[in-house]
């Protein structure tokens, strides 16, 4: 099993709350957190941050803008 430092646990975090990674990655994250308070608890927060957030969806723009984005990004193309 591998052994994490904390910089290198702080970078997994993502992926260990998706449950994306493979299965030593996983055992070696939750060995780290259990014996590292610190680590425990900025994944808590983390946590405790997606669960305030929840899954907001993306909002939609307006059609007038959505049209004038367009028209710039065309115009900007054929420069």
């Amino acid at each position: 099993m591998k052994r994490f430092t904390c910089d290198e646990l702080a970078g997994l975090i993502t992926a260990y709350l998706e449950d994306a990674l493979d299965r030593p990655a996983r055992d070696g994250v939750r060995a780290h957190l259990a014996c590292c308070e610190g680590c425990e608890r900025y994944v808590e927060q983390f946590r405790a941050t997606i669960d305030a957030l929840g899954d907001p969806h993306p909002e939609k723009l307006p059609a007038d803008m959505r049209d004038r984005l367009m028209s710039a990004f065309r115009e900007r193309r054929r420069l």
